[in-house]
């Protein structure tokens, strides 16, 4: 048996009960993991309101670390006892115990630790892919503005960092003038509190009035309309999230009248579908926290018996850098 929390309905963070689980061995192509940590991310928050839906009762939770403690057949690279951390479908994570596919679980260095691995894995990848792969027509190259919202946020930490080892000019955007602060001691070259200054307006001054290449939106509804605004010819509107709601219908006239735009919505799950590209964006990964280049900033941790206050924390905005529930 594990202690997991589940959700039997939609709704808010008092609907997440923790509850004994029972926990099999693993089939093909499954490895069971008992974790030491488990990240926090916002979609779960998704999951739990059921804004993604799941079958339910549903266990969530979408990255964690551990020990491998039994493989199933197929699976070879994973051993018993190998430390591991990961990000990935199903949902799940948080618990004590689970059996899961092996295919998105990655041997986690032995300088980097069962903590580290949990609170980085799922907005580490979605860092490494945005700023490797969800690039603009036009290109990036050292010395580019791009725009990400959220900045001081898990994905956002971890981005203003990886951005300043590219020699890309980050602009990012927060809500308070603390975390903007935050945004800049981690590499940001500019940081605007979108609470107090009209950030459309900041992004055209810092640039010069050219815009940026790049808006990396993980808010969506409260800065759509205005990120478009941002961007230059060509731009592309990157959207990879929905803490504020999700992007209401839009003419896609408007991505003419405002520069020929280009607009795509990411999801990590799309990058990391095979086992190959897994294992080579954790690798990128790995190495540039093992360098020192990016540093993960654990900010908040929570025992798994408080993980509503947890939830409620996330949703209030309270939270900066990655959050992690202890076991």
């Amino acid at each position: 048996m594990s202690l997991a929390v589940q959700i039997r309905q939609p709704g808010g963070p008092e609907e997440l009960q923790i509850v004994d689980v029972p926990v099999g061995e693993p089939g093909p192509g499954e490895v069971r993991i008992r974790h030491h940590a488990v990240g926090l991310n916002f979609i779960d928050v998704y999951h739990r309101t059921g804004l993604y839906p799941l079958p339910l009762p549903a266990t969530i939770g979408m990255e964690g670390a551990g020990v491998v403690e039994a493989v199933g057949p197929g699976v070879t690279h994973l051993a018993v006892g190998e430390r591991v951390a990961y990000a990935g479908q199903p949902p799940g994570s948080y618990c004590e115990r689970r059996v899961m596919p092996a295919q998105c679980v990655c041997k986690l260095p032995d300088g980097i630790s069962f903590e580290t691995g949990a609170a980085m894995m799922l907005k580490g990848l979605t860092a490494q892919y945005l700023l490797k792969k969800v690039r603009p027509v036009e290109g990036l190259a050292p010395g580019d503005h791009v725009l990400f919202h959220a900045a001081a946020g898990g994905v956002g930490l971890i981005a203003c960092q990886w951005a300043r080892h590219l020699g890309l000019q980050l602009i990012g955007t927060a809500g308070t003038d603390a975390k903007c602060q935050l945004a800049l001691a981690n590499g940001a070259a500019h940081a605007v509190n979108y609470n107090t200054e009209d950030f459309a307006a900041r992004v055209r001054e810092i640039t010069g009035g050219k815009g940026v290449k790049v808006v990396y939106d993980s808010v969506g509804k409260d800065t759509w309309d205005k990120s478009l605004d941002c961007l230059r010819p060509f731009g592309l509107m990157a959207s990879f999230g929905n803490a504020s709601g999700p992007v209401p219908p839009f003419s896609p006239a408007i991505l003419g009248a405002k520069g020929s735009l280009y607009v795509t919505r990411q999801t990590l799950f799309t990058h990391i579908a095979t086992r190959e590209s897994t294992q080579a964006m954790a690798d990128d990964l790995f190495a540039v926290v093992q360098s020192g280049a990016v540093k993960i900033h654990i900010e908040q941790r929570y025992p798994l018996a408080q993980v509503q206050q947890a939830h409620r924390d996330l949703e209030a905005r309270k939270t900066t850098g990655c959050t992690i529930l202890t076991l």
